[in-house]
């Protein structure tokens, strides 16, 4: 232990003793004085998000504890990205989850704690460079995830959505835990680093069969946890049935920690076997694409559609990470994944403020999960409307929102790989996607109300959306700062990685 650098993991220790400390202080505070555990919570993350902006701006790459633990500037970057979603759902949620009791000692007053140790979780999956670490951190986060989901005991549409998700969770981890398991025993390490080597360095047609039947399960098991298509089962009735709040704690930052183990486990890790696992990810794309935007037309839930319209845009997602490599070549790998980082970063940026807008028109004793709720939105509040408007069409891909600009840098990506019939496809999938999300606009703007109650929104939670919505318009206008950023990232931490390997 005296040899290992701590630095690294600094953000790390503080959250896990800040977050224990909170769940101790939380057990002695009573209903009335609830707002201390919330204020804490942010306080950590604010906290959280200094510690890793200086190591951020220093731009630097670190390995600890024997190069299982690795802070690179994507790490940084999508550590950023999980404090403001976090940060952001505990904000737009505060209302809702105090008039539901989620946070009193009946129901339960770990809300904040276990939100904070799926972030923990997320953190972990974000930094880690060795299998055990990455599931390490999954698995902290998915029972974390199970329990919030769950939090509500009197509720029966959260506890079957609970069950399910547990359920069909405890599947894809086996999933992914099988193929480590085999790719373990074809190279003999759970460092990435050194499985890179391994498959490098050659050897029987034996070991690579057990290669490429051990990235089948890691696929089969990345794709359960990013929602994409077969695997999609538990999406649409866990979004559904768990409360909004924890809805978009699951829809939130824990994309962002998926993509980051893509990226470490199929592009670091096995890089090389890309013409493998390249096929997997192409058709759990089109499908994802093709299941989500055609299910989500026939939905009158807005939460269940919003479900299916994730499943559509991971399956965009899905195509930026298969466009890196080339027929062996990775000239295009920058613009690729830098074009799937972006894309992740703005599709949860334009998720957080869909969900505020959907727990801001849901009050005590009525859940905002129809469509039909948020007819004549413009009537009772022009604002908030507005905000909507500019997030449905970021979702569908309207320029000059930040969604367009995300869904382009994909196509640009395919494009490179000389398969235009699937941009093709992407695009006529997009379009009929768009159907899905004018409808709310439609709902919006040109029905009547059936509740004319003005919408009244607390300062922080007002503030807060406004901003967002407002952000969603801006990096439209100008996404090229946002765009560098994600490059520099990928490039920078494939830089490091290939040195480490070289090394």
């Amino acid at each position: 232990m005296n040899n290992i650098n701590l630095i690294p993991v600094y953000p790390e220790i503080f959250l896990l003793i800040a977050t224990s400390a909170i769940l101790l202080i939380d057990m002695f505070v009573s209903d009335a004085k609830r707002h201390i555990t919330y204020y804490l919570t942010l306080l950590v993350l604010v906290v959280c998000f200094g510690l890793t902006l200086v190591d951020f701006n220093a731009g630097a790459t670190a390995y600890t504890f024997h190069n299982m633990f690795v802070s690179d500037p994507l790490a940084h970057l999508l550590k950023l990205c999980s404090y403001i979603a976090v940060f952001a759902t505990l904000v737009y949620s505060r209302d809702y989850i105090g008039e539901r009791e989620m946070v009193n000692n009946h129901l339960g007053g770990e809300f904040y704690p276990l939100a904070l140790f799926a972030l923990l979780g997320q953190m972990v999956m974000i930094s880690g460079n060795n299998f055990l670490i990455i599931y390490l951190g999954l698995e902290l986060m998915s029972l974390s995830l199970y329990a919030l989901v769950a939090l509500r005991r009197d509720n029966a549409s959260a506890t079957e959505a609970a069950m399910k998700y547990f359920v069909l969770g405890a599947m894809a981890s086996g999933f992914l835990l099988y193929g480590m398991s085999m790719l373990y025993g074809a190279t003999g390490s759970l460092d990435l680093i050194e499985v890179t080597r391994a498959i490098a360095g050659g050897g029987t047609e034996t070991q690579h069969n057990t290669l490429v039947f051990g990235v089948v399960f890691l696929v089969a098991g990345l794709a359960f946890k990013l929602g994409a298509v077969p695997f999609h089962m538990w999406v649409p009735d866990v979004y559904q049935g768990a409360p909004t709040a924890v809805t978009l704690l699951l829809g939130g930052a824990p994309k962002l920690a998926a993509f980051a183990i893509c990226f470490r486990l199929l592009v670091e890790g096995l890089l090389l076997l890309a013409v493998d696992w390249q096929q997997m990810l192409m058709i759990l794309a089109i499908l994802s694409m093709a299941i989500g935007n055609i299910t989500a037309i026939a939905q009158t839930n807005i939460k269940r559609m919003l479900a299916y319209s994730t499943i559509s845009h991971m399956g965009f997602l899905l195509l930026g990470l298969m466009s890196g490599v080339v027929n062996g070549n990775m000239y295009s790998a920058t613009g690729a994944y830098g074009a799937a980082l972006f894309y992740a970063i703005t599709y949860v940026l334009t998720t957080l403020g869909t969900f505020g807008v959907i727990m801001l028109l849901a009050r005590s004793g009525f859940e905002a999960e129809n469509i039909d709720d948020f007819k004549g939105l413009n009537q009772r509040s022009p604002w908030f409307a507005g905000i909507m408007l500019l997030l449905m069409l970021s979702l569908a891909g309207v320029p000059p929102l930040i969604g367009f600009f995300g869904k382009l840098s994909i196509l640009r990506a395919v494009l490179g790989t000389g398969q235009i019939w699937l941009s093709i496809v992407a695009v006529l999938f997009s379009l009929i996607g768009a159907y899905y999300y004018l409808r709310v606009i439609k709902v919006m703007y040109f029905d009547d109300a059936q509740d004319t109650q003005k919408i009244v929104a607390k300062g922080d939670a007002r503030v807060l959306l406004s901003l967002n919505g407002i952000a969603v318009l801006a990096l439209g206008i100008w996404p090229q700062t946002l765009m560098n950023i994600s490059q520099t990232a990928i490039v920078r931490s494939l830089a490091s990685f290939v040195g480490r390997l070289t090394s």
